[in-house]
């Protein structure tokens, strides 16, 4: 038998009580920023690499000023190994490796971030408009997206930066006028989707146009694929400057990138590996972070992951 008294005292309770004791017991709803947020939090391995990261560029764009030495100095010490007063050791004619190093760093993160957002710009809109609007239009620019893809992009990106003169804002250019194709399909896979929610069409019954459909509410909402693809991007623009600059088709002196250090000094490995290695690692440090910060960006934006701990 039931206990009346309880049941007496729940039903005598007072709203404001009631409303207090149900304010205790509920979760507060969370926006989709901060549950993205809290998913990418609990990525421990993607959160630690971001500290890394940002240690990074600090250390190049802060660290590169406040150092003592600049790319052009010469020491008067010469192929010395590293200490205290020269950290990455000095090449043959005295320059301090340590600046260089990041000198280097500098080009290498500008060049990927500018490609990163050239191409994910581009692309993305590409993808919108192709998705949005279907039929003869997304068949010719999807394929004019394929025919980009098909290009040997490392062969094709030597042939173009060869006649960049070296500058290092138009080798990002041609890079990132390679790589938009790809993130435009994964855009108009997004949008193909998104077209036909039932926001979409609330949007069309108000009478938004074209336009304010596409940028409004398609692309906002397709932000959250585009901007894992970005962050592949950059680690791709990485490597790929890398590669123009170890093949002379990159960056050229008196500047310098981490490809190019590491394509001049591929002959001193054995006689000052310092000269070779510290770029190098560098190299390694910022393509395996930003992977990182990706899968862990990926997995926050995973719309089948509904469960984050309080």
């Amino acid at each position: 038998m039931p206990d009346n008294s309880d049941l007496s005292s729940a039903t005598t309770q007072t709203p404001e009580k009631r409303t207090r004791v149900e304010r205790e017991f509920t979760v507060a709803e969370r926006s989709q920023a901060q549950l993205v947020l809290r998913r990418f939090l609990q990525h421990k391995l993607a959160v630690g690499s971001l500290i890394v990261l940002i240690l990074i560029v600090l250390l190049a764009f802060v660290g590169g000023w406040l150092w003592k030495y600049s790319v052009e100095d010469l020491t008067g010490s010469n192929s010395q190994p590293p200490s205290w007063e020269h950290p990455f050791g000095t090449d043959a004619i005295g320059h301090d490796s340590f600046a260089q190093v990041l000198r280097g760093t500098q080009i290498s993160i500008s060049i990927a971030v500018l490609v990163a957002v050239f191409a994910t710009v581009i692309g993305t809109i590409w993808g919108a408009v192709a998705g949005f609007y279907r039929g003869w239009v997304d068949t010719v620019l999807m394929r004019i997206a394929d025919l980009v893809l098909t290009l040997p992009l490392l062969a094709v990106a030597a042939v173009l930066a060869h006649n960049t003169s070296g500058s290092w804002w138009l080798i990002a250019v041609v890079i990132a006028g390679l790589y938009w194709a790809y993130v435009s399909r994964v855009a108009r896979g997004v949008v193909l989707s998104l077209r036909e929610k039932e926001f979409i069409e609330a949007a069309r019954a108000l009478g938004a146009s074209d336009s304010r459909i596409i940028f409004r509410h398609l692309v906002p909402n397709a932000l959250g694929s585009v901007i894992v693809n970005a962050t592949v991007l950059v680690a791709i623009a990485i490597l790929i400057e890398t590669s123009l600059s170890f093949l002379g088709f990159g960056v050229t002196p008196p500047d310098t990138s981490l490809g190019l250090l590491v394509s001049q000094n591929q002959t001193a490995v054995s006689t000052r590996p310092w000269l070779f290695y510290f770029p190098g690692l560098f190299i390694i440090l910022i393509a395996l972070t930003i992977n990182f910060i990706g899968d862990g960006l990926r997995d926050a934006f995973d719309p089948q992951q509904t469960k984050v701990r309080a």
